[in-house]
């Protein structure tokens, strides 16, 4: 995020270059510059007949070129985005003599989604001395929260650590799927507002006491009422909740109690670093390890596989959600 926030601050100051190649397997700050360039950089006047947006599907490098090598009418500088420009990944060499010497007085940027180029390539080091080449990387889940928490502050809101967690349980590292919760979140919610759980379920559609991570709590408190009700539920909602991501995720928390079982340093921030989990959790994690010891767990993981295969129509005969539940649970518990 630091580093976007100087590529704005430059262009802000007038600081900006003639290439821009945005790469990455996150999108989401892809898309945001390309969307600061392609609102800021001209002005409404300037648009019209300086910025063109192409997409990688429909043109060639040799096309693009070529419109980077127009020059400007009526205004000091032409902006050209190609979007989906990972679409030209097999001919992106090409880039290089253009990239070596471009047009000042063009704008060109590139939204390379879920590739890099090889940073020994020579078009990647010629990108990089005349233009900018900025990678986008992934978040680690343990590092979405806190994302969520910045942007958030940013337009004056706050959020619960429960609800914070939902949103990371529910909707994983994909920044731009969260940024459209929260920006649902903040047309319906007031500045200000330390965004709960109970507006997560009411405007996002998560329900509070039925969803996988109120299903791992109960496994993990060995609380079969509540879980077996949970998957019932859950039975009654495949689409909503389809058993490969239940299976999936539970395993996922059994993986995890796996390699706590095995940390000597059970210091509470190793233990959440390592792990790979929000320390709001851990107190769920340490009942946890004292309901299934080591052993327990190695069972669970190998009966949970088999339950994923089957959930897939691997060796059963096309068993119901509601049976493989059932099944996956009983594995579990006893």
């Amino acid at each position: 995020m630091d580093e976007v926030i100087k590529i704005v601050n430059d262009i802000k100051a007038g600081n900006i270059k003639p290439i821009y190649f945005l790469m990455g397997e996150e999108p989401y700050y892809i898309d945001k510059l390309a969307e600061y360039i392609e609102k800021n950089v001209l002005s409404e006047e300037e648009k019209g007949f300086n910025q063109t947006v192409l997409y990688g599907r429909d043109v060639t490098v040799d096309d693009v070129v070529s419109a980077a090598k127009r020059y400007p009418m009526m205004a000091d500088r032409q902006v050209i985005i190609v979007k989906e420009a990972q679409d030209l990944s097999r001919t992106i060499d090409k880039l290089e003599a253009y990239a070596g010497n471009p047009m000042e007085t063009t704008v060109l940027v590139f939204c390379y989604k879920y590739k890099t180029l090889d940073k020994r390539k020579k078009v990647t080091k010629l990108l990089g001395q005349k233009g900018l080449v900025y990678e986008s990387k992934k978040l680690y889940e343990n590092q979405v929260g806190d994302w969520i928490k910045r942007v958030l502050s940013g337009k004056g809101y706050s959020i619960e650590p429960k609800a914070n967690a939902m949103l990371v349980e529910f909707l994983g590292t994909d920044l731009s799927k969260i940024n459209n919760e929260l920006e649902k979140l903040q047309i319906i919610l007031p500045k200000g507002t330390a965004i709960s759980p109970t507006h997560i379920e009411e405007n996002i559609g998560f329900s509070k006491d039925y969803n996988v991570f109120e299903l791992r709590k109960a496994i993990g408190e060995r609380d079969q009422v509540k879980a077996y009700k949970i998957a019932e539920n859950f039975a009654h909602n495949p689409k909503d909740y389809p058993l490969v991501m239940t299976t999936g995720l539970i395993f996922g928390f059994f993986i995890q109690l796996l390699k706590y079982h095995g940390l000597k340093d059970k210091n509470p921030k190793n233990v959440a670093t390592a792990i790979g989990v929000n320390p709001y959790f851990l107190k769920e994690y340490d009942l946890a390890i004292k309901n299934y010891p080591m052993r327990k767990v190695s069972q669970v993981v190998s009966s949970l596989r088999d339950i994923d295969l089957k959930s897939k129509g691997v060796g059963a005969n096309a068993l119901p959600q509601s049976d493989l539940l059932k099944e996956m649970l009983y594995k579990i518990f006893n």
